[in-house]
C-alpha cells in the first residue's frame, strides 16, 4: 500500500509538471501570433484546465475500468467526446473572458486544430493510464496467484507433517503397549522418551530449516525409542564430515527416512541389523545416504516404496521445486536412499 502511495505521489508530481509545460507552451505560441501576454496567458489557462480536466476523467475511468478487446472502440469515442467538450466549452467561455474582435475570429479558425491536439493529448493520456493500470492488475494478480500457491503449499506441508506424527506415533504405542505387561520400567522409559521427540516436533516448523546437527540430535530422540522397542537388533552408525554440521536442512526430514530403513531392515530378520547414516557436502549440496540392509528374497523396495519415502520427496519439491533431490538404489542385499539438500 506504501508503495503504491509512492508511485501515485510521482505520477501526480509528473503530470503537474506536464501542465504547466503544455500552458506554458500553449501561451507561447498564442503570443507568437501577436496577441498581448494577457490573451496568450488567459487562452493558454482556460484551455489547459479544461484539457486537464478531460484526462483526469479518462484517467479515473480507466482506474476503475479496463476495456476488453470490444471496449477499445468505445474509449476511443470517449476520448473524441471529452476533447469535443472542451472545445465547445473554451469556444463558449473565452469569448466572453477576452473581448477582443481579433482573437474571437482566430478562435474561430483555430477550432479544428484545437480538437486535434486535445483529442491526442486525451488520447495519449488514456493509452498511457490503460497501459500503467493494466500492469498493476497483472501485478495485483500475480501476487494474489503467488500468495494462494504459498498457502496451498504450506497446507499440503502442515497436511505431510500431520500425517507423519500419527504414523510414528501409532507405531510407538503399539510398541509401549506391548512392554507394559513383560517390561513395565522400559515402557515408562519410552513414554518419557516419546513425550521428549514429539514436544521437539511441535517446535518444529517445515518453513524454517534446521542444521544438521540439530537434526540429528532429534534423530536421536527418535532412535533411543526404537531401541527400545528392538533391543539389540538395532544398531546404529552415524558418520558426518567436518563441514556438513552447519549446514541447513527441513526439519524433520531424516526420521520418516530411518523409519523407512528400519521398516524394511529389522522387520523381515531376527538378527542384529546396522542402519547406517552419513553425512557430507558435495558441491554445494548436503548429501545424506542412509543405508540398510534387506533380504531380496522377502523385501523388494523400490523408489517411493512406503509413506517415508513419498512424503520425503514431496516436501522437497515443495520446498525447491525438484524432483531429482531422492535417490534410492538396492544391490548386493543393502538399500541405499540419497538424499540432496541444496544450499543457499
Amino acid at each position: 500500500m506504501a508503495n503504491h502511495s509512492a508511485i501515485y505521489s510521482k505520477i501526480s508530481f509528473t503530470l503537474a509538471a506536464c501542465v504547466l509545460v503544455w500552458a506554458a507552451l500553449q501561451a507561447y505560441v498564442i503570443y507568437s501570433f501577436g496577441f498581448n501576454g494577457y490573451i496568450a496567458a488567459t487562452d493558454a489557462a482556460a484551455n489547459t484546465l479544461l484539457l486537464t480536466a478531460a484526462c483526469w476523467l479518462i484517467n479515473n475511468n480507466l482506474r476503475y475500468y479496463q476495456p476488453g478487446t470490444k471496449g477499445y472502440i468505445n474509449l476511443v469515442v470517449w476520448c473524441g467526446a471529452l476533447s469535443g467538450l472542451c472545445i465547445g466549452i473554451a469556444r463558449w467561455l473565452l469569448p466572453i473572458i477576452i473581448n477582443d474582435k481579433i482573437y474571437k475570429d482566430f478562435l474561430t479558425r483555430s477550432l479544428a486544430i484545437r480538437f486535434f491536439i486535445d483529442l491526442l493529448a486525451v488520447g495519449c493520456m488514456a493509452m498511457v493510464s490503460f497501459i500503467f493500470y493494466s500492469q498493476l492488475d497483472q501485478k495485483k494478480t500475480e501476487k494474489r496467484k503467488f500468495d494462494t500457491e504459498r498457502l496451498a503449499r504450506e497446507a499440503e506441508l502442515y497436511n505431510l507433517r500431520q500425517q507423519l506424527q500419527p504414523h510414528f506415533l501409532f507405531n510407538s504405542l503399539n510398541s509401549i503397549n506391548a512392554l507394559i505387561g513383560i517390561r513395565p520400567d522400559e515402557a515408562r522409559k519410552m513414554i518419557h522418551q516419546l513425550s521428549d521427540f514429539l514436544r521437539g516436533t511441535l517446535k518444529k516448523d517445515d518453513q524454517e530449516p534446521v542444521t544438521l546437527a540439530e537434526e540429528l540430535a532429534h534423530l536421536q530422540l527418535y532412535l533411543d525409542i526404537e531401541k527400545v522397542r528392538f533391543g539389540h537388533r538395532l544398531i546404529t552408525e552415524i558418520s558426518c564430515d567436518s563441514k556438513s554440521g552447519t549446514t541447513l536442512l527441513p526439519a524433520m526430514l531424516l526420521q520418516p527416512i530411518v523409519e523407512n530403513s528400519i521398516k524394511f531392515g529389522l522387520y523381515d530378520t531376527i538378527e542384529a541389523v546396522t542402519i547406517s547414516i552419513r553425512a557430507e557436502v558435495s558441491d554445494n549440496y548436503l548429501v545424506l545416504m542412509v543405508q540398510n540392509p534387506y533380504d531380496a528374497q522377502t523385501t523388494r523396495p523400490r523408489a517411493g516404496t512406503g509413506f517415508g519415502l513419498s512424503g520425503v520427496q514431496r516436501r522437497l519439491y515443495l520446498l525447491f521445486a525438484r524432483n531429482d533431490l531422492v535417490e534410492t538404489h538396492a544391490e548386493d542385499n543393502l538399500y541405499t536412499t540419497i538424499i540432496k539438500i541444496p544450499q543457499a
